[in-house]
C-alpha cells in the first residue's frame, strides 16, 4: 500500500474509533432507536437521489439493511445506552470477525482451518475475560447487547460478500435508505414521540455519525478496496479499538484497566491471526542449508 493510502487507512481507523465517543455523546440527547433512525435518514437523504441504484438485487439490499443496519446499530446503541463504555464497545464489536468466519463456514462452505480455530479461541478468551470483569459488578446485559450487535454485523458481512456490490459506498447509502423509515417507525412505537431540544453536541453527533463516519468512512473504504486486495485493507480495521479506547480515555475518562488491556491484546491478536494466511515457505526456505552453499 502506498504511503498516502496507508495514512488514509490509518485516518479512517481513527475516524471510526472516535465515532464510539461521538455516539456516546449523542445518546445523552437522543433515545437510542431514534438516534439510529436520525443517522440513517441523514446518511440516506438526499444521497439516494444522487448515487443511482444499488447495483445488486433489492432483496439483498433489504436483508443487508435489516442486519447490517437495523440489527447491528439498534443493539449497539442500546448496549451503550445501558452502560457499555465507548472504548470497550469499540473493542468488543471486533469479535464480528470471528462470527463472520464461523458463518462463512456454515453458509458459504468455506474451510475452517486450524489457524482460524486457534485465532478464534484466542479472541473468545479475550471476550470471556471482559465478561468476567464486567460480571463483578459491571453492565453484563449491555455487554451481551454489544456482542449481539457484533453478530448482526457478521451476518451483514456474509450478505455483502454474497451480494458483491460493484460500489460499496453506493450500496451503503441504500442500506441506510431502506433502514431509515422502518427504524423511525420502530423508534416511535417503542420510545414514543421524542421531546426534541436543540443542542450543539447532539446535532454535531448526528452529523458526524451520518456524514463523516458513514458516508465519508465508507467512501474511503470503497476507494481503498478498489485499489488493493481486501486482505491488504482489512487489517487496518484492527486499529479501530486502539483509537476508540484511546479517545474514550482522553475525552470521557474511561479507564484502561489491566484486564481491558489484556482482553484487547487477546481479541486483536486472535482476530489478526485468524484472518491472515500462514506464510508459504519459499523454495529457498525449503532447501536444506547444505544445498544452499
Amino acid at each position: 500500500m502506498r504511503t498516502r493510502h496507508l495514512l488514509l487507512a490509518i485516518g479512517l481507523a481513527a475516524m471510526w474509533g472516535f465515532n464510539f465517543v461521538v455516539m456516546e455523546a449523542g445518546l445523552r440527547h437522543f433515545p437510542p432507536l431514534f438516534y439510529v433512525a436520525l443517522r440513517f435518514l441523514l446518511a440516506a437523504f438526499p444521497a439516494v437521489l444522487l448515487v443511482g441504484g444499488p447495483g445488486v438485487p433489492w432483496r439483498k439490499v433489504l436483508v443487508a439493511g435489516a442486519t447490517l443496519g437495523i440489527g447491528q446499530y439498534t443493539l449497539l446503541l442500546m448496549g451503550m445506552r445501558a452502560g457499555m463504555p465507548a472504548g470497550l464497545t469499540s473493542l468488543v464489536v471486533q469479535i464480528q470477525a470471528v462470527f463472520t468466519a464461523v458463518l462463512a463456514v456454515l453458509l458459504l462452505g468455506e474451510r475452517l482451518t486450524r489457524r482460524r480455530i486457534t485465532g478464534m479461541a484466542v479472541a473468545f478468551a479475550g471476550l470471556a475475560l471482559i465478561a468476567a470483569d464486567l460480571g463483578s459488578g459491571g453492565p453484563i446485559g449491555a455487554f451481551l447487547l454489544v456482542v449481539g450487535a457484533a453478530f448482526f454485523w457478521s451476518v451483514g458481512n456474509i450478505v455483502i460478500r454474497n451480494a458483491a456490490p460493484p460500489d460499496s459506498f453506493r450500496f451503503m447509502v441504500w442500506i441506510c435508505g431502506v433502514a431509515a423509515i422502518p427504524m423511525m417507525v420502530l423508534a416511535l412505537l417503542v420510545e414514543g414521540v421524542p421531546r426534541l431540544e436543540f443542542s450543539v453536541e447532539g446535532g454535531l453527533s448526528v452529523i458526524y455519525v451520518a456524514l463523516i463516519a458513514t458516508l465519508g468512512g465508507f467512501g474511503i473504504w470503497g476507494f481503498l478496496l478498489k485499489r488493493y486486495d481486501a486482505s491488504v485493507v482489512a487489517p487496518s480495521a484492527l486499529l479501530i479499538p486502539l483509537f476508540g479506547m484511546t479517545s474514550a480515555a482522553l475525552f470521557t475518562g474511561e479507564s484502561l484497566s489491566p484486564a481491558k488491556l489484556t482482553a484487547a491484546a487477546l481479541i486483536l491478536s486472535g482476530v489478526l491471526y485468524a484472518s491472515t494466511r500462514a506464510r508459504t515457505p519459499t523454495l529457498t526456505d525449503r532447501t536444506p542449508e547444505a544445498e544452499r552453499v
